[in-house]
């Protein structure tokens, strides 16, 4: 049984090329890491082979092969808990896929939301140099969980919330709000009043984020591209 919400996925290169960039074992199999888009949390492994690599393809959901029953398989067709796919990519070698998605639910079949829920060791990692006490990473948990909390109203559409409206109404009306949001922060920081500032700019990030959702560009992307910035030799 496959499961309904079926919206196929928009190759950079056709399937046919993909198969061939992909390096099948000799079982004519690939290892497929499954991975949240929005929190980057690793769900699960499978395998895939060409006709379940297709069928991910066509419909915009995560088919795999299973080599213990020797059969495809489409996670959520019995249980509700689906993946629709954000992003499919394969390594330098073209050895092993790496699936991005929006789980409806958790992966795992005990009910954890991720197959790697057992932890056998784990290192502290020391304080951001910045002073947080979080460190970077819970600095900005919140844009995870945010990016994470937009691109599920992406897929779902739930009737009565703005991000729905906003999704609904198309690019124009949220370049229109990024415009807006940004012209009331400039107000903002003119008038000197920095309550009003940091409210604006909250506003500012967040439609931001719509409109990386709606043009299917991560966040993970922006922070690459100033993370390279970043990196560059200084002039001065």
């Amino acid at each position: 049984m496959t499961v309904g919400n079926q919206q196929p996925l928009q190759l950079s290169l056709s399937i046919e090329e993909l198969e061939q960039a992909v390096k099948w074992d000799a079982s004519g199999l690939v290892p497929a890491i499954v991975q949240e888009a929005g929190s980057k949390d690793v769900l699960m492994l499978a395998y895939m082979n060409r006709e379940s690599l297709r069928k991910s393809v066509e419909t915009g959901l995560t088919w795999f092969w299973s080599r213990s029953r020797a059969e495809l398989w489409n996670k959520g067709a019995t249980s509700g808990n689906t993946q629709r796919i954000t992003a499919l990519k394969y390594d330098c070698d073209g050895d092993t896929l790496l699936v991005e998605v929006l789980a409806n639910g958790p992966a795992c079949h005990t009910g954890e939301p991720t197959c790697f829920y057992r932890t056998a060791a784990e290192a502290e990692v020391a304080a951001s140099s910045t002073g947080a006490s979080g460190g970077a990473d819970e600095r900005f948990k919140v844009l995870a969980e945010l990016e994470q909390l937009i691109a599920e109203r992406y897929a779902e559409r739930p009737e009565g919330a703005y991000t729905t409206y906003l999704f609904e109404k198309g690019l124009d009306k949220i370049l229109k709000k990024v415009g807006e949001e940004t012209a009331e922060s400039i107000i903002a920081a003119k008038n000197g009043d920095n309550d009003e500032l940091r409210y604006e700019v909250s506003d500012l990030i967040y439609h931001l984020l719509v409109l990386l959702r709606e043009r299917n560009l991560p966040l993970d992307d922006i922070m690459q591209e100033l993370e390279r910035r970043h990196e560059r030799p200084r002039r001065d």
